[in-house]
């Protein structure tokens, strides 16, 4: 059970965590909809930049959606040319998604953006502070997530 405050309002962390997600999900928006980006696209395309090739499966893992989802919006982001498909070397029924030149370009448009809306949702804290935060919020998306992050 949810306590509430003095206000009658919800003060437990899911509430604040769900209400952050809300939040934060339409200032990406904002951030990376002049680009011709979706959050879920900059979502994938930072993911491609972090781990190199990835197939589709081990996309929709990373950005939580299913593998339909994800292969929709692979073709998607392949006819605008940010990313690439080519056959595994190693597994010929696997494909490997890469990104290309276009792709890091369009992320580095969107990247300064979506920084300022990291540095408004916690201003005044240290890197030090921010590398802590970082280090308990993966730790609870583990805790919870049977596939991890």
């Amino acid at each position: 059970m949810v306590k509430a405050n003095s206000d009658s309002k919800p003060v437990g962390l899911a509430y604040l965590v769900g209400r952050l997600d809300h939040i934060l999900n339409k200032r990406l928006r904002d951030c990376v909809a002049p680009a011709g980006l979706t959050v879920p696209q900059y979502t994938a395309l930072s993911v491609f930049r972090a781990h190199g090739s990835l197939s589709n499966a081990q996309l929709a893992v990373r950005i939580m959606t299913t593998p339909q989802s994800a292969n929709e919006m692979v073709k998607s982001m392949e006819g605008k040319g940010w990313i690439e498909r080519t056959p595994d070397p190693s597994h010929g029924r696997i494909i490997q998604i890469t990104l290309t030149e276009e792709g890091h370009a369009i992320l580095a448009q969107c990247d300064s953006r979506v920084r300022e809306v990291e540095m408004q949702m916690f201003p005044g804290t240290t890197e030090e502070q921010r590398a802590l935060l970082h280090a308990q919020l993966k730790g609870a998306v583990r805790a919870l997530s049977l596939e991890g992050i």
